[in-house]
């Protein structure tokens, strides 16, 4: 939803010569998900923590039968390892913790959590 992040992506995805390979949709993911259509190799998630095992369900819906799904900051300060149950975080710990318990528990994905910076999710379907 970022337009000067946007704007930076795609300047430096021009500076590669991807612009033809990938594309930038700013925009709220929660409504732009549901609009596209399968498949897609890799999906990255990098966006509101609450929102994550919705994400999940649409990068799962979106990604071919081989695809990999980044998701960053999955350990939120580590606050998600731990018993942490302050107020103003709470629902983003409780939504990562379930985003991680269904990319671990499903035996059709192969999940790694990665404990760098803030955690790094790499799913594989």
């Amino acid at each position: 939803m970022d337009e000067e992040r946007a704007k930076t992506a795609v300047e430096n995805i021009k500076k590669m010569e991807l612009q033809n390979t990938i594309n930038v949709i700013t925009g709220n993911a929660v409504e732009i998900l549901p609009t596209l259509k399968p498949e897609y190799d890799v999906v990255f998630i990098d966006a509101a923590k609450s929102k994550y095992p919705i994400f999940l369900q649409e990068a799962l819906r979106l990604l071919s039968k081989d695809g990999i799904i980044f998701a960053d900051n999955v350990l939120y300060k580590g606050y998600v390892l731990g018993d942490y149950n302050k107020h103003k975080q709470r629902t983003a710990v409780n939504h990562l913790r379930e985003f991680i318990k269904l990319a671990t528990e499903n035996d059709k994905l192969d999940t790694k959590i990665l404990e760098i910076g803030d955690g790094l999710a790499i799913i594989k379907k």
